[in-house]
């Protein structure tokens, strides 16, 4: 008579359960162009603001007035806006600091462009960075038409690409679920996320028309 053999799993240690791993997302081409774009605007226009406070200062030492090329008149004045204490509201010139988030955004669309894909915290901070960046410009807006009383135009150009990459950027982490929203809200931004860039730019327009109206040009 055979004797059947339990076997005993009490003291056998139990399979690892692997935590799965986070998700990972990657933008399309679009998105990773206009990172890029808004990138290279920005980086563009912190460098140029950059090289002419130099020549300001350098005016400065040897005696001889720089007039920048884009002072066009005594409100069109880049030169007045670069010498203002709001150039440097963190001790030192604020375009040192476009030069490396605005290179930031560029490093980041290049590598969308590889198809690289990230995990929801770094979408968030990206997301975080250009919401002070946003804030910032924002300020500098203010600062600029009530307090300095003069537009700046390469400041305009960075304040434009700021704004632009701040909505899409919060629009693909809407969309992608790493901000939560109703879903009326990622309906309308997976068709019309370029109307909030616009009505924004739009309203600065406005504000910058009925602060000096044709005196722009004149």
């Amino acid at each position: 008579m055979s004797k059947t053999t339990v076997k005993d799993v009490s003291a056998e240690p139990e399979p690892e359960r692997t935590a799965p791993a986070p998700r990972t997302v990657g933008g399309s081409r679009a998105f990773a162009l206009l990172l890029v774009i808004t990138g290279a605007a920005g980086l563009l226009a912190a460098w140029i603001i950059t090289i002419d406070k130099q020549k300001i200062l350098e005016g400065k030492l040897s005696g001889k007035v720089f007039t920048p090329s884009c002072s066009l008149n005594p409100i069109v004045s880049c030169g007045s806006v670069m010498e203002s204490k709001q150039a440097t509201v963190f001790g030192f010139p604020n375009p040192l600091l476009g030069l490396v988030c605005y290179g930031i955004v560029i490093c980041v669309g290049m590598s969308l462009l590889t198809r690289a894909t990230f995990p929801r915290w770094y979408w968030l901070t990206f997301n975080f960075g250009t919401l002070f960046g946003v804030c910032f410009v924002t300020w500098l807006m203010f600062q600029s038409l009530y307090r300095i009383n003069a537009l700046c135009l390469w400041c305009s150009l960075a304040w434009v690409a700021t704004i632009v990459m701040f909505w899409y950027v919060t629009s693909f982490n809407v969309r992608n679920d790493f901000l939560p929203a109703p879903r009326p809200v990622k309906n309308f931004l997976a068709e019309f996320t370029w109307v909030l860039p616009v009505t924004h730019c739009g309203v600065i327009v406005m504000l910058i028309l009925t602060r000096w109206g044709s005196s722009l040009w004149a």
